[in-house]
């Protein structure tokens, strides 16, 4: 494979002098670059040969990317010169001149059987797919020269028949977008625990309906980023990147780009937001690599927010037709889905896009102990922007599926909500507990979160204050949602399937010589307070003040080899690692103050950076003076003794595939019924995350995250027309949820550690989004109850309510 040079390099030639040694440059017939001169500099012309100068230092590059404006289309030809003979540019590239450095990828996990998607390249070669599908880069030395130039790029395209509608994807006459796959469906898995019909046959109370979920994205503070440099001289790839799984990344770039893995750093410092949207693989990703080694210079992307919003992954796009069977005495007896969902035309790299539909049919009926449950998922392709994991990948969908079908229940038995859900609940005292899709859970509390819900929202006086309000002609609802949410999840998630995706995290822990602490972790930071968590965990187990704790993430040439941030597994898995290292370095820290001092190490103890007698406290030795000795005077130890005061441990969950944490959430809003606005007025969550570490930033996480799961609940939609164009691709469009708009938000703790750890830590970070939507929808439908309307499509607009209403057709 060519990375010495291709199509668009530019090529540094000095005139030969006998002290500076040149490698020669082979030529490249497809080479389409520019040609520009600078004092000193002149570049490659296609035709000729020319040499390079590995010593001259190339001045960092930008790329934007010409998308394609069509859902679906055949490329015809792409017209650059004019593009090419702009001030500034440096190469213009289409996909094949990528695709000499680069190979294509298929998404397809082993474990989910029959699961399909097509070959997929860094741009798009021959047809593109999705209106925002990158088809040419131009790389300039500014952004503003590379934005000019896009503009003199001319590419013909061929309009192909989108596929848009998912529930007609499948159907015959729809054509297959990729037609070496033989259809549009990328995956399919059927579950049936064998006694639903029977369990609806005698049920006394059958109540079902039809769930719609609009598909949306994570607007994240920072869009993504990326900057790739590739050293000619010593074969070795750098990038930065906002990303959430460096190692992951590191992977696949030596893997698609067949670099040993040790000549490739990624390095992922403090990330603006990510919510998921950056633990996937872009194409542009691996575009802007390859553009680096085609230039030999530094080439940086940032994604403008116009563009983030037709190449940024989306998700929760899904129809499900959902029956619940239940006892005239109030007993749930089965459930069974049929769930639809619309991915895009290709599924993404390595995760997959089949996860969150998978997901819904392992987590629908989660908090109940009903035995008999019947799923069917059907996940498509389609000519839009392709979908994956988000905050939450599947709960949101399966938890409002859930609840809202657990309220309709509970309506036609005339049982009181918050009853139903305390007779149905799997008890506090039955753990551990299988579900009916096969889930295990170790130890949950829905019983301790629907007592403490009760008395934090003084149900009853909010059930009399609402009736109140109703003879007055002012409609509000209140609305539950008991949850479940996965968490710390073990190899079960994506090495069973072959996605090289560490299911284990690592840290190192090192006493510098002046007694501080540096803590290296291989779970990163994207504001949600990881490094405060470790910094905290390393200060109380070593026995050193905060203060003097450093903490590193985010670095593959610096921390150990890890999963990275996503599924909640940051305290969980990351904060293991760190107390298993902390607790191993304070060890070794007595076994060096034993020898010095000429004691039993188990008469000492540490204390905020000083070793102390154990019994009496008294202050013995400070660990500067430990450092000095450990780093600068090891001539005074004895010969067959040697400290050690760097140390790593790694921890991986392996009792169970996963930890679920649980919950209860519950809403209390107001509609208007002329206008079909929604007014928040409170919402509260009772979340049981384990061993609460650090109550500030846990609340913290579950109000941002109820705020994103309203979010998607009542604003955020991205919406398509009939050419698979989207609509609002701009933040004067797309809704997000504003602080104005939000109501106070309660939030209160049952605990209980996890066994399969010593921290006893769950995850916490999208039980909020989790339980959020569900919780507002059964609140609108509760008020809008005495009108005889319903909402289940999300998100829950004024128009779709007036339209219940019988207000508008």
């Amino acid at each position: 494979m060519n990375r010495g040079r291709a199509a668009g390099e530019e090529v540094v030639e000095r005139p030969p002098q006998t002290d500076t040694p040149l490698t020669p440059v082979t030529e490249d017939p497809r080479y389409i670059g520019t040609v520009r001169e600078r004092p000193g500099v002149r570049r490659l012309v296609q035709g000729q040969g020319a040499y390079v100068d590995d010593l001259e230092l190339p001045r960092m590059a930008h790329v934007v990317y010409w998308r394609s404006p069509l859902a679906h289309c055949r490329i015809v030809h792409i017209a650059a010169d004019e593009a090419r003979r702009m001030p500034g540019v440096v190469l213009v590239a289409d996909g094949r001149d990528i695709a000499t450095v680069c190979k294509p990828w298929v998404a397809t996990l082993a474990h989910l059987a029959g699961m399909k998607s097509a070959p997929q390249y860094p741009l798009a070669i021959d047809r593109a797919c999705w209106q925002g599908e990158a088809v040419v880069a131009v790389v300039a030395e500014t952004r503003e020269q590379a934005e000019d130039a896009l503009q003199l790029v001319r590419v013909e395209l061929e309009r192909l028949e989108p596929v848009v509608d998912m529930e007609t994807a499948l159907a015959p006459g729809t054509p297959a977008i990729h037609p070496e796959l033989g259809d549009n469906l990328c995956f399919t898995r059927n579950f049936d625990t064998g006694g639903v019909d029977a369990a609806f046959a005698s049920a006394d109370a059958v109540v079902e309906a039809v769930f719609e979920f609009g598909r949306h994205t994570g607007v994240t503070l920072e869009p993504r980023s990326q900057l790739a440099d590739w050293s000619a001289a010593e074969q070795r790839l750098t990038v930065y990147h906002s990303h959430q799984a460096p190692h992951m990344m590191q992977d696949l770039y030596a893997r698609q780009f067949e670099l040993p893995e040790a000549a490739v750093r990624v390095i992922c410092k403090d990330v603006g937001g990510s919510f998921g949207v950056k633990v996937h693989a872009y194409p542009d990703d691996f575009a802007t690599v390859a553009l680096a080694m085609l230039c030999r210079r530094p080439v940086k992307f940032v994604a403008d927010r116009i563009e983030s919003f037709t190449s940024d992954i989306h998700a929760r796009h899904h129809r499900v037709k959902g029956r619940l069977a239940a006892s005239r005495d109030g007993e749930i007896l089965a459930f069974e889905i049929d769930d639809l969902t619309g991915i895009g035309p290709y599924s993404v790299f390595p995760r997959t896009s089949a996860i969150e539909g998978n997901q819904v049919v392992n987590l629908v009926g989660g908090p109940y102990r009903h035995s008999q449950y019947r799923a069917h998922l059907d996940v498509v392709f389609q000519n839009k922007t392709p979908t994956c994991q988000y905050r939450g990948v599947g709960h949101p969908i399966a938890c409002a599926v859930t609840e809202g079908l657990v309220d309709l229940a509970a309506r036609k038995l005339r049982l009181d909500p918050l009853e139903f859900r305390r007779r149905n609940v799997i008890p506090d005292d039955a753990y551990p507990a299988t579900g009916a899709s096969g889930i295990r859970l170790e130890q949950l509390s829905h019983q301790a979160c629907l007592r403490r819900i009760e008395e934090m929202m003084d149900y009853r006086a909010l059930r009399a204050e609402q009736a109140q309000l109703r003879r007055q002609g002012i409609h509000r609802g209140i609305g539950f949602a008991t949850l479940i949410e996965l968490t710390n999840p073990g190899a079960a998630f994506y090495g069973v399937g072959g996605a090289r995706i560490a299911s284990q995290d690592g840290a190192t822990l090192r006493l510098d010589p002046s007694g501080a602490v540096a803590v290296m972790v291989s779970v990163g930071e994207q504001g949600q307070g990881n490094e405060g968590i470790f910094r905290q965990i390393a200060a109380d187990a070593v026995g050193v003040d905060l203060e003097r704790v450093r903490v590193v993430t985010g670095d593959t040439e610096i921390t150990p080899y890890g999963g990275g941030t996503w599924a909640s597994r940051g305290a969980g898995i990351g904060g293991e690692a760190v107390l298993l290292a902390s607790q191993a370095l304070r060890a070794n820290i007595l076994k060096l103050a034993a020898v010095l001092l000429k004691r039993e190490a188990a008469q000492l103890a540490v204390r905020r950076g000083q070793v102390v007698d154990a019994g009496s406290g008294e202050p013995l030795l400070p660990f500067a003076e430990l450092g000095r000795i450990a780093y600068y005077r090891s001539d005074t130890l004895p010969r067959d003794f040697t400290p050690e005061l760097m140390v790593t441990r790694h921890f991986a969950q392996r009792d169970y595939p996963f930890i679920f944490t649980n919950g209860v959430q519950a809403s209390y809003l107001e509609v208007d019924t002329e206008t079909g606005f929604v007014r928040l007025l409170q919402h509260w969550a009772v979340e049981d995350c384990g061993r609460v570490l650090n109550p500030q930033l846990v609340d913290e996480q579950i109000r941002g995250a109820i705020v994103q799961g309203i979010g998607g609940a009542l604003f955020e939609e991205c919406l398509y027309d009939e050419e698979g164009l989207m609509r609002n691709a701009s933040l004067a469009d797309y809704l997000v949820p504003m602080s104005a708009e939000m109501p106070d938000i309660a939030v209160a703790h049952v605990q209980t550690p996890t066994r399969s750890s010593q921290l006893g830590a769950k995850g916490a970070g999208e039980a909020g989004t989790a339980g959020a939507p569900a919780a507002v929808m059964n609140a609108i439908n509760d008020a809008l109850a005495p009108l005889d309307a319903q909402v289940w499509s999300q998100p829950i607009t004024p128009e779709k309510i007036l339209r219940a209403l019988r207000v508008v057709p």
